[in-house]
């Protein structure tokens, strides 16, 4: 019999995670398929309780469902943390966040050193808690930055992994040239297709020359965030490697077996190049 997973969101059409995953199963001679199906926001419910009554197996949750998804299972303690899960397992009703593995993973993989670095995190949406939770669980020293304060400051307040979080500031952006980034990482959707002229790093402040910039943004694979960063003589990486490897942890947790990384970067480099034709 056929075992289904699939991913919710709204949208999903620019999704490559079910070629990245049909691609894996195919080539690990298994009989699963992904899906993608999007769900409206006004009807969240639907989103976890249809798939499973229809005998899916597993989710990846995509926005704006990440923190809803915390109501309709349970969560591990890594979920649980950041208050927001991207990786659900029908088979236990437990929630997990893999965007952790993901980022962490593709970081390490590009040899970008973490612990005791200091680290910017642009953004405060679920994405922005994954990379917050996972470069404080590395030993990271971390400031968050959002276009409004009051929700980096409430994000910051609302998690839970630290009997503390006094060393995970909030701070502005020229507060940041002051406090010496050497990486900063844009975990917002701007710069994202279409609107590929957008950059989360304002065009009148200077970039240091030294800085590490890594943007979860996969589409376009090179963002202007990232030609403003190389231009000013720094390193910059897309968030393609990242979208690959949370990608083969969520397969490994649905299938039991170890994912075939290369296999799911070729096709999902396959799947955007057929997006930009």
């Amino acid at each position: 019999m056929t075992e289904r997973v699939g991913l919710v969101g709204w949208p999903v059409e620019h999704s490559i995670s079910p070629a990245m995953h049909n691609a894996a199963f195919q080539a690990m001679g298994l009989d699963w398929v992904y899906d993608a199906m999007a769900i409206p926001p006004d009807i969240v419910r639907h989103a976890f309780v249809e798939p499973k009554r229809h005998g899916y197996i597993g989710l990846n949750v995509t926005v704006p469902f990440k923190q809803a998804a915390l109501e309709y299972v349970r969560p591990n303690e890594k979920a649980r943390a950041i208050g927001a899960i991207n990786t659900i397992d029908f088979r236990n009703d437990t929630g997990t966040n893999t965007d952790v593995d993901g980022f962490i993973d593709d970081l390490k993989a590009h040899n970008i050193p973490i612990k005791d670095r200091r680290v910017v995190v642009i953004g405060a949406g679920g994405a922005a808690r994954a990379a917050v939770y996972g470069l404080w669980q590395q030993g990271a020293r971390v400031a968050v930055i959002n276009r409004t304060r009051s929700r980096a400051e409430e994000m910051v307040a609302q998690l839970t992994f630290s009997a503390s979080v006094s060393d995970i500031s909030v701070m502005e952006m020229l507060e940041l040239l002051d406090w010496r980034p050497e990486l900063v990482v844009n975990c917002t959707s701007v710069g994202m297709w279409p609107q590929v002229e957008a950059s989360p790093w304002p065009e009148d402040i200077p970039i240091p020359s030294s800085i590490v910039a890594y943007d979860m943004i996969y589409r376009p694979v090179t963002t202007r965030f990232m030609q403003m960063v190389r231009a000013a003589g720094g390193y910059a990486i897309g968030g393609l490697g990242m979208l690959v490897r949370q990608g083969a942890a969520a397969f490994s947790l649905w299938t039991g077996k170890e994912a075939p990384i290369e296999i799911m970067y070729s096709a999902a480099q396959s799947a955007l190049a057929m997006r930009d034709v």
